[in-house]
């Protein structure tokens, strides 16, 4: 096995079967008195000296045994009195009960765990408290030598595992001794384990037909290879171990560097109760003197550059995926690719012409090669280098409201007002439909991991759509809410869909409606027979020819409009914008609302929100009042409003991907605008490696003339143009 040098001394120096004495009168785990050593009491103490312990009645091997202690494990204490406190609990005037039982095994464990074996020698002795009982330690040490037999024998007498559990422990058992017994080419004896144990054990046939298979392995870089499996010379039996602790009660095997997990623990704790941290995990300091905690020094919160170019409102930014690029659409029918040069300034580096209507949206391939824009119904797919459109693609009828590069580079989605959600390949040259949807879409996220398909739309109820309507007489796009010239009492269902991406499933329905809270699509479920299912619905139902249903719930007040939806970097969480003037954060493997973010304006226009910070864990967003809003993800505290842009809306927000101190932020005033940490603040070194060394330590660049017109032309809506 590859242990630690500390691991390989405290697992393999001590002989299983070497007993243990334990200091003064307390027995856990049910031992007798004659499993005590020689050690003369008096008045509650106990004085060891060095040799007084005996040896189980087992009959061990190996270096004699003082106090439960080795002598090639820890040198047994001299003379050691035995502390004997009131009470079982750690400290008693504490709000939480700590047991001091538990405390001090853990702590044995943790000092045996870094090397202080005569201290824990010492502690036991001192305290009269043993980390685990001479079974347990056996079969721990069995499991890591290997040692099957042994192993099942010694949980047998444990008789801790309960008996609709123990067959799942054998099983365990019985698949690693199979592995090493194949990769030991001892062909014969795995075949004797499959039949005699594994095929009795499981009832699981795939498990069983996929280990058999395993037979016919040419050697054993093979086997490894295709068990997913590193031998019985790397960790697959401290993994044993570890899956086997979930079938033994912790209070009698303590799980593996229990002491760390706390630890662990706490500083992620901590690190989720700072507001304004903004640092990865491994780069943060943690002191077990004091709490964590972050001001604002090196949070991003001043402008630092203003990047003027575009002639009318800028509706959308995206950074690409090496943070050095970032990319603006606006209703002046252009994109503009912005680039930081090394010495920090910004360039206008392209701009992207050629779209016969206002720009609504942008998307980056994973290598930054290319980048597609939308204008109306059009998609264009541009070569980022040079600035020349590969591709036009014109599949959609109505307005495309949103571009989606898939997290594993193969290809790309869109998606609009047609009730489409259209896949292509990278190069824009093939394509497949999803279709029809539910709802006229007005965003779609990807969530990292390629499981799920979150799109945000709307759709009338009892009113029938023609998509062949590609645009008004007078050449402007379409409205995207689609119920600007709806007839008087129609309504607009807000409605969440989710898919599986893998099979283009509809996974859950969530609606924004007054008097509904949730659908669960099921396929091949007509509406006219929901009756029969004992369920409600009205007319008003009756939407599309697309089959579902609803599942009432408690009445909660949703109406409003969706405008954008975020995927968080663990595929946990989406965020979407709700008019009016809230932000939500929805739980996609809860299926819940899990926080809202209110502070900001919205209720007209279209405002797109984004995570932000090394772990997503700030929540920013543009409003109708000029300003950026910024918040705490986990508790919802607003942290910053920021001011700076002119009159309008803030459109757009979008945090660089690979500087956590740095996003942008445009708007109707026609600029986009860089937020950084003030420069005389910035103490961080976030340790990333970026070609403009991510501005710090650096000059900012020359920051650009603000735009000092007017809040920029005509006013678009989210019932309008400007999606």
């Amino acid at each position: 096995m590859k242990l630690t040098e500390t691991e390989q001394n405290y697992l393999l120096s001590k002989s299983p079967d070497a007993g243990s004495s334990i200091a003064g009168p307390s027995k856990p785990f049910g031992l007798s008195e004659t499993n005590i050593g020689n050690g003369h009491y008096s008045n509650g103490k106990s004085y060891l000296s060095n040799g007084s312990g005996s040896n189980s009645a087992q009959g061990g091997a190996g270096g004699a045994s003082t106090n439960g202690v080795s002598q090639k494990h820890g040198k047994p204490p001299a003379m050691v009195a035995r502390v004997d406190l009131p009470g079982d609990s750690l400290y008693p005037d504490a709000n939480v009960h700590v047991s001091r039982q538990e405390f001090v095994r853990l702590l044995l464990q943790g000092l045996r765990d870094v090397g202080y074996m005569e201290s824990a020698a010492t502690l036991e002795a001192e305290s009269g408290y043993v980390m685990e009982e001479p079974q347990v330690r056996g079969f721990r040490e069995y499991v890591l030598q290997g040692n099957w037999g042994k192993a099942e024998a010694t949980l047998m007498r444990m008789g801790t595992v309960d008996e609709h559990e123990l067959m799942n422990v054998k099983l365990l058992i019985s698949k690693q001794k199979y592995l090493e017994l194949l990769e030991a080419k001892k062909t014969h004896s795995a075949l004797q384990v499959l039949r005699n144990e594994l095929t009795p054990y499981s009832a699981d046939t795939d498990l069983l037909h996929s280990l058999t298979s395993l037979i016919m392995c040419s050697d054993p870089e093979d086997v490894r290879r295709r068990a997913d499996w590193d031998g019985a010379s790397g960790t697959s039996r401290l993994h044993l171990l570890n899956d086997l602790q979930r079938y033994i009660p912790s209070s009698v095997m303590i799980p593996q560097r229990r002491f760390l997990t706390l630890l662990e623990q706490a500083h992620s704790y901590q690190l989720q109760r700072c507001i304004y941290h903004n640092l990865p995990a491994n780069l943060t300091p943690f002191s077990l003197y004091t709490d964590h905690q972050c001001d604002k020094v090196g949070f991003p919160r001043t402008t630092t550059n203003i990047l003027t170019g575009h002639g009318d409102e800028v509706w959308n930014i995206e950074w690409s995926h090496d943070g050095t690029f970032l990319a603006s659409a606006s209703r002046d029918k252009t994109a503009i690719i912005w680039r930081v040069k090394e010495n920090g300034e910004w360039e206008d580096y392209k701009t992207l012409r050629e779209h016969p209507y206002p720009v609504g949206c942008l998307a980056w391939s994973l290598d930054d090669t290319a980048l597609l824009t939308s204008s109306e119904n059009y998609i264009k797919l541009w070569v980022t280098k040079t600035g020349v459109c590969l591709r036009t693609l014109d599949e959609h009828t109505e307005t495309v409201t949103v571009l989606s590069w898939l997290p594993d580079g193969s290809g790309f989605l869109s998606a609009a007002l047609d009730r489409k959600i259209i896949q292509w390949d990278h190069t824009g040259s093939s394509s497949s439909s999803w279709g029809p949807t539910p709802i006229r879409i007005t965003d779609l996220a990807v969530t990292p991991d390629l499981t799920r398909v979150v799109t945000i739309g709307m759709n009338q109820i009892g009113q029938y759509h023609d998509p062949s309507s590609r645009r008004a007489a007078n050449g402007t796009p379409p409205n995207p809410a689609g119920n600007a010239q709806a007839p008087t009492g129609i309504k607009t269902e807000n409605r969440m869909v989710i898919y599986e991406y893998s099979s283009r499933e509809v996974e859950s329905y969530v609606t924004f409606f007054p008097f509904l809270v949730r659908i669960i699509m099921l396929s091949g479920t007509n509406l006219l027979n929901l009756q029969s299912f004992g369920l409600f619905a009205t007319a008003e139902c009756v939407t599309t020819d697309i089959p579902f249903f609803y599942f009432l719930g408690r009445s909660i007040r949703l109406d409003g409009e969706l405008t954008s939806v975020k995927a968080s970097q663990d595929s946990t969480y989406a965020l979407i914008n709700h008019a009016p003037d809230e932000i939500h954060l929805w739980d996609l493997r809860e299926q819940r609302l899990a926080r809202k973010f209110t502070g900001q304006k919205q209720g007209r226009h279209v405002i797109r929100s984004c995570f932000g910070g090394t772990d997503g864990n700030f929540v920013v967003s543009g409003s109708e009042d000029g300003n950026v809003y910024v918040w705490h993800r986990d508790t919802g505290t607003l942290l910053e409003v920021l001011s700076g842009h002119g009159e309008g809306s803030v459109n757009s927000v979008a945090w660089n991907p690979k500087n956590p101190g740095m996003f942008a932020s445009c708007s109707d005033d026609r600029t986009v605008r860089i937020w950084e940490a003030p420069q005389s603040e910035v103490v961080t070194d976030y340790s990333y490696a970026h070609p403009s060394e991510l501005l710090h330590g650096k000059g900012k660049g020359k920051t650009k003339q603000v735009w000092d017109g007017e809040g920029g032309g005509g006013r678009g809506t989210m019932n309008s143009e400007r999606m």
